[in-house]
């Protein structure tokens, strides 16, 4: 969502934030007063609420304290807004569902079929079953499922299609 002169929409990326944070809240089934509750330093629920609603920006640092109250890596939550708000996945990640890798009947990649479907099990009700993994994180399966990276990056490709 850009201008047409190029610029970045920030009231548009803010809401998409403040959603992505009011989303995972109600996930956990939690009022704005339990959140509130959880965070490191207290901030007023119409502040919270602003927030959500993103008419307010919100700091970085107030950013991680709240994803962290809601058990969640802030650099997930902003790769989920990136990834709404441009409609792509962020550079250097691959974008891919659990429920396809957990599903997948090929033998070399049954340690990550293990992974997703715990990971699947553990998701909240409504949760998304997609992930962005990064560099690392493919170079560290592709050790555990004995395969080079290249190949597990077109194995787990291919089941995205």
């Amino acid at each position: 969502m850009q201008t047409a002169n190029g610029q970045i929409d920030t009231a548009a990326y803010q809401r998409v934030l403040g959603d992505e944070i009011r989303s995972l809240r109600k996930q956990r089934g939690w009022t704005r007063k339990e959140l509130n509750k959880r965070l490191q330093t207290e901030i007023s629920l119409q502040t919270l609420a602003t927030y959500e609603l993103g008419t307010r920006q919100c700091s970085v640092v107030r950013l991680v304290e709240i994803c962290h109250a809601l058990d969640v890596p802030a650099h997930e939550v902003l790769a989920r807004v990136h990834e709404r708000f441009f409609g792509d996945t962020p550079a250097g990640h691959l974008s891919l569902s659990l429920t396809a890798i957990a599903a997948a009947d090929n033998p070399r990649i049954l340690p990550l079929r293990r992974w997703a479907a715990g990971r699947l099990h553990a998701l909240p009700p409504g949760a998304s079953p997609d992930v962005h993994l990064d560099l690392p994180a493919l170079e560290n399966m592709a050790q555990l499922c004995q395969l080079p990276t290249v190949e597990l990056i077109r194995i787990l490709r291919g089941l995205s299609r």
